[in-house]
Formats: C-alpha cells, structure tokens, sequence
C-alpha cells in the first residue's frame, strides 16, 4: 500500500472514531435497555439462566477493531456500521438446551439480524474449541443500535474467558504456541463432555417421580419453592428447569389463591388442557416449567389471576395473553371450560 493509499484509509477510520467517542455515552444507556429487556423475556418465558449482563463497547476498543485490516484492505470500509458488537449483552445459562432455548426466545421476541452458531461451526470443522451462540438483534425502535448478544453455558463461558485472557493478555513465547493450541483443545473437549453430562442429569431428573419433602419452615404456608420444582418437573416434563427465585415468587401467588398443597394444585390443573394453552399462545421458544404452570393459572382463573398483588408490575403482559386463551374459546362458549 502507498503512502497516499494509507491515508486514504486512515481517514475514514479517524473520523469513524471520532463519531464513535461522542456516540458512546448513549449506547451505555441503550446497553442498560438491552439488559432489562432481554432480563424481562427470560424471566416471563421462565428460562433458566444464570445471568444477564451488558457493555457499550469503549472507544479504544471500537478504535482498535477499526483499524484491523485484511490483506491490503480495511476489515470495514464503514466502521460504525460495519462494527456490529458496539453494544454487547451476554446470557450465561446452565446447560446446552437452555442456550437454544434463549436464542428461540430471541427470535420470537425481537428482530434478528444474524444468528450463528460458534459450537456447531467449531464441530463442522472437526475440531473442539470456542463454543458461543451469538445472535445480533435490533428493535423496532429508532436510533437504537443494534445488540450482539452472546449465549453460552458457564462451562463454555469459563473456556473462553480463560482462553482470552491468556492468549490476548499474556505474552506466549513461540515454543509453548503448539503445547498451548493442544491444551486450550483438550480442555475444551472435557468441558463439552461435562456440558453434556450437566444436561444428562437434567433430564434424568426430569423423568424422575418427584418425592415431595416437608419445608424447613413449618409456620410457612406456602408450597417451599424446592417441592414446587419437583412437582412441576413431572407435571411439565417436557419444560426446562426454571429459575430457583421464580419457584418461590409463584408459590406466593398459589398462596393469594389459596392453594397451600401439592394435592390441591395437582387436582386444580387436572382441569386444564396444556396442549390447547399452548396451541393459542403458539410458543416459537419452549417455556419453562413456571411459565407454563402460570399459564395455567392464568387459563383456570382469568382476570383474577391478573388482579392478584403479585402480579401488579405485569398487568398487561397478563392481559395480552389472557386475549391469546379466550380468542379462540368463543365459538361456542364464552367460558374457558375448554381448556
């Protein structure tokens, strides 16, 4: 490259740094935006996720990327357009279906721009490495950037944060590179088969007969959060694992309702038709375990399930679903009998 073709491309890359620096402080606020919005989805679906965090990309960093280059030409000819990571989210969940699982959940939930598939790639090659789903997504919402949001489970998190941190802070002498290379690959294979076993003893406690246990609090009328979970891994054994805080805040509204035992519970949802609830709310994610049992509810007891004090801070999110159940009930009846 000539000394005026170098110019040429600085330029642009300058001035792209410079829009940049004055457009940072607003994705930082645009970054909280992502991290509530994709925290609520999680949680309404009842997917079980360990945790939800965001960050606007800094100025050195956008500045850094920007000035990468192919062979003889800029790896983007438009940085800030061509720089899709400027806000980044990153879901941790516990297990590889739970990954799926928040990926269905975006698409259904927002735009996607770009969905791939890091494991799968890593594996098509023959080969064992960087695992992450990462799923660019936007808003129907104007001047709000789009979002790159990384999915993996906490063992794919720990390969890559440690891989990073050695091979991009850390000063490699050449001779350890290929020793270096065969570790990070043999370590990524054991967290891959412990990845599958996580998901094993998911599934064999799923399958499972719950056995029930008194509550370590005896004075608590509630159904414990741990004797919900177990009950409704078998009434919903095709759901995932939801959130342990999640068992404990619907027990508390099967306490508003009056229902304090399994028995009364089991018998109240022996009414209801799971494969219709789901039929009208024409899920593109599967829901977690809570989530279906609140649709239950919601289908048995309707607007007085969405008037419950529990439910004050989702009242419409309650009704708009309470719409989806009762649109395709009033062919013959106007009641929920059917479902």
């Amino acid at each position: 490259m000539t000394d005026l073709e170098q110019g040429e491309s600085v330029a642009p890359v300058h001035g792209a740094v410079q829009a940049y620096a004055e457009l940072q402080p607003t994705l930082l606020e645009v970054t909280d935006q992502y991290v509530d919005l994709i925290t609520r989805l999680l949680d309404d679906a009842g997917i079980n996720y360990l945790s939800v965090t965001g960050r606007a990309k800094s100025v050195a960093s956008f500045a850094a990327k920007a000035n990468r280059s192919r062979p003889g030409t800029p790896a983007h000819d438009e940085p800030l357009a061509g720089i899709t990571d400027q806000v980044g989210v990153r879901v941790i969940t516990y297990v590889l279906s739970d990954v799926a699982a928040v990926a269905e959940l975006l698409a259904d939930q927002m735009n996607v721009l770009d969905d791939r598939d890091m494991a799968q790639e890593t594996a098509s090659k023959g080969s064992f490495g960087y695992a992450s789903r990462h799923v660019l997504v936007d808003l129907d919402a104007p001047l709000v950037r789009p979002a790159s949001v990384q999915v993996r489970t906490v063992l794919q998190h720990a390969w890559a944060e440690f891989e990073h941190d050695i091979r991009y802070k850390g000063t490699i002498p050449e001779e350890y590179v290929p020793d270096l290379d065969r570790r990070f690959t043999l370590a990524a294979g054991l967290l891959e088969l412990a990845d599958r076993e996580f998901s094993e003893i998911r599934d064999r406690l799923q399958a499972a007969t719950p056995q029930p246990h008194e509550g370590e609090d005896a004075g608590d009328p509630r159904l414990s959060a741990q004797d919900l979970a177990a009950f409704l891994s078998g009434q919903y054994a095709d759901a995932g694992w939801s959130r342990t805080d999640h068992y404990t805040w619907i027990s508390g509204l099967l306490l508003e309702l009056g229902i304090t035992s399994l028995e009364e519970l089991a018998g109240l949802l022996t009414s209801v038709d799971s494969g219709v609830i789901n039929e009208r709310l024409a899920y593109k994610y599967p829901p977690g375990a809570v989530r279906r049992l609140d649709d239950a509810l919601l289908a048995v007891f309707g607007q007085g399930y969405v008037d419950l004090h529990g439910n004050s801070h989702r009242v419409e999110m309650l009704r708009t679903r309470l719409e989806k159940l009762r649109a395709e009930s009033v062919e013959g009846t106007n009641s929920n009998n059917d479902l």
